[in-house]
């Protein structure tokens, strides 16, 4: 199972072609094929980015287009850097797709038919979850205090817990985002990835030659939490993607700042 590269209706997106995924419209959006002027040129999907309300509507409408997913049905969370996992419906569907999440929360989750479950990064970890059999899906918004503090596996466990799912049957998308070829960090982000994972965090940080620093492997930490979940290996797709390297295909919060758009995850049941 591999995610990637995509075009459609002129969008680029990545997202998993396995046959497994048929069930649920999904996609990790790239900055290419929208409307919006730079420097959020040109697909950004952020509301607080400064950009035109009316230029972030077009340009889902788009994503969405591409991704398989309906514009006037997204979910949104205001993401807050935690482990928090919130069940979703169609009460909580968003009227106007250009409006900012208003609930704190770093995963969604639901089993309902007519929600597209929509979360957003900039460098950070972007999860999708499904169960193609108990009709179940999540998203998950996973940066570093995030991956540390396993919220990919929160989210699996609540669709374990909640709605029945068994982990076997769960297939996992772990989307770009920041490499340990850029992931440069001080003591803390290991240390926190240590506390909570063990010696399981071990193989995802390497000590570089300057004093204090090290290369840190987000994706691979959240995979790692993943299993640790039960989800089987063969069932978690890693994108090898960084949106640190690649700017020609994302905006990157640590190389370029606030200047920039927003790129989106999403997935709705189909």
């Amino acid at each position: 199972m591999e995610i990637t590269r995509q075009q459609r209706h002129g969008v680029s997106f990545y997202a998993c072609s396995d046959p497994a995924w048929a069930g649920a419209g999904h996609g990790f959006s790239t900055r290419l094929g929208g409307v919006s002027p730079a420097p959020m040129d040109s697909l950004n999907l952020g509301a607080n980015r400064g950009d035109d309300p009316v230029n972030v509507r077009e340009n889902f409408v788009r994503f969405c287009a591409a991704a398989g997913t309906d514009p006037n049905a997204l979910v949104k969370n205001h993401q807050i850097h935690s482990d928090i996992i919130r069940p979703v419906g169609r009460a909580d569907v968003m009227e106007h797709p250009e409006a900012p999440g208003s609930f704190e929360a770093d995963g969604l989750v639901t089993n309902e038919s007519g929600v597209c479950l929509t979360i957003f990064s900039g460098d950070c970890i972007p999860i999708l979850l499904y169960d193609p059999v108990r009709r179940c899906i999540a998203a998950v918004h996973a940066g570093w205090r995030g991956t540390a503090a396993g919220a990919a596996a929160r989210a699996a466990e609540a669709k374990v817990r909640d709605y029945g799912c068994a982990p076997e049957h769960i297939l996992a998308a772990i989307g770009p985002g920041i490499g340990p070829c850029c992931f440069e960090t001080h003591r803390d982000v290991p240390d926190g990835l240590r506390i909570r994972l063990g010696p399981d965090a071990e193989p995802f940080i390497r000590p570089l030659s300057r004093e204090g620093k090290f290369s840190v492997d987000l994706k691979g930490a959240n995979a790692r939490w993943l299993e640790r979940a039960g989800l089987a290996r063969e069932n978690i797709a890693i994108c090898s993607a960084c949106t640190a390297c690649q700017l020609d295909e994302f905006w990157s919060h640590r190389v370029q700042g606030g200047a920039r758009g927003s790129m989106a995850a999403m997935i709705q049941l189909v």
